[in-house]
């Protein structure tokens, strides 16, 4: 009898030991902000959105929506309090604030200057938004299809968008089935894809349908959430496309093609290389492994609850977006809130090495961009070696603004936690 006892109770130990280690493993997931459907700025849920689609993070942990409904883009701080950054009722019109118009925008991005990308879904544009709210087209007109610069050149509802280290703007060309990309100085060219279908290839030997989520990653690779086709396409500097993951539409975990997805529509990567997809019409939050594994991060069956892991629940996750830190913002579309996730599943840079250091633009008229793997002291001497700059960078992204300063070269010194540092020159012309 003793010895009986004593098992129960170390099987009941082991098991709640267990269920302890599987907690811990779980992510988390919340509402960030978002109530009742509706226009309303304020915190957390005293704000309203109306089917927010489009999230985007920058490097000091702002979050930007695309109200889709409500055609504005909003911006939340980290502490949660929503502002209206530009729009106002639907329409066309480039301006500041709130006297810009956008019609339905979808995606939105985010580049190292804190400029935002807008894909203007129904004005079939790309639109531009400085920090102080100035907004512009980038590039589009009329519905169609053309390379050429700026509104010389024309997309068919524009979903996706995304911006590498280099300020070239990517768009997931939604009904042209193409992947376009728009240099830094306007010139839109198609990267990838031709008539709607499902094709791996190189180019225009490639097929997509209705291409919807768009990132790329520091390398210049290209990942796309391949809506209609129910795959995560990955797409190559040299424009060769092939399959991450995904086969036909279902809901399956598994290493690649083995996996299914059902209609998803935004990705998202975190510094360790894995993708993050906001598969739709499972209402969940997929995983992909760098070595391409698919595993369900967070959701169950469609509604509204948060709570860990698969007992949260959402209804039509649209977008996805990581910040430097490794928290996880998702658009609940239809439940017209911004949820959040974090937990240990969600990888972040390195604390104490010091992998790669770059700056850009190099050489620059005054403003630099370093980028930094993670927690790091910034410091900038002068060509006579006397120190006129000094930051904590808890991120990837410290911008530098010698505007004020002379032509010449600058050092900027970047060391890590571990006293692990690079150097890198600045040519301020």
């Amino acid at each position: 009898m003793k010895t009986s006892t004593f098992l129960k109770k170390q099987a009941l130990w082991f098991a709640l030991l267990v269920a302890s280690s599987f907690s811990f493993a779980q992510v988390t997931v919340s509402t960030f902000a978002g109530s009742t459907p509706g226009y309303l700025d304020g915190t957390g849920t005293a704000a309203q959105f109306y089917y927010p689609f489009g999230v985007a993070t920058d490097a000091s942990g702002n979050v930007y929506v695309a109200d889709y409904y409500n055609s504005k883009i909003r911006k939340i701080t980290a502490a949660g309090v929503v502002t209206t950054l530009a729009g106002s009722t639907g329409g066309y019109a480039d301006g500041i604030g709130t006297a810009a118009k956008f019609y339905y925008p979808y995606g939105i991005a985010v580049d190292a200057g804190g400029n935002v990308y807008v894909a203007d879904y129904g004005n079939n544009r790309i639109r531009k938004i400085t920090p102080t709210g100035v907004v512009t087209t980038l590039a589009g007109s009329a519905q169609g299809y053309a390379d050429g610069i700026g509104t010389a050149a024309q997309f068919s509802y524009p979903t996706g968008v995304a911006v590498d280290t280099s300020g070239n703007v990517f768009v997931a060309d939604t009904f042209n089935n193409k992947i376009r990309k728009i240099s830094s100085a306007g010139v839109v060219t198609t990267v990838a894809g031709s008539t709607q279908g499902y094709i791996d290839g190189t180019g225009t030997l490639a097929q997509f349908y209705n291409p919807t989520g768009i990132e790329v990653d520091a390398s210049g690779n290209l990942y796309v959430a391949d809506y209609a086709n129910h795959k995560i396409r990955k797409v190559t500097p040299a424009g060769v496309v092939t399959t991450l993951a995904g086969s036909i539409a279902g809901y399956t975990d598994g290493a690649g093609t083995a996996a299914q997805f059902n209609a998803p529509a935004g990705v998202a990567l975190d510094t360790s290389g894995n993708v993050y997809v906001a598969d739709t019409n499972n209402n969940k939050i997929r995983k992909i492994s760098s070595t391409g594994l698919v595993t369900t991060l967070a959701g169950s069956t469609q509604g509204y609850a948060d709570g860990i892991g698969t007992a949260a629940q959402f209804n039509i996750p649209a977008e996805v977006a990581v910040d430097p830190s490794g928290i996880m913002y998702i658009t609940d579309y239809s439940n017209h809130k911004i949820r959040k996730i974090t937990g240990a599943f969600l990888s972040t840079a390195s604390h104490n090495t010091l992998k790669d250091l770059k700056a850009y633009p190099n050489p620059s008229n005054g403003i630099f961009v370093i980028q930094t793997d993670g927690n790091a002291a910034v410091e900038v001497f002068d060509p006579t070696g006397k120190q006129i700059f000094s930051q904590k960078v808890n991120g990837q992204n410290s911008t530098i603004d010698l505007s004020q300063y002379p032509a010449g070269i600058y050092l900027a010194k970047v060391t890590t936690d571990k006293k692990q540092s690079k150097t890198v020159k600045l040519v301020k012309k």
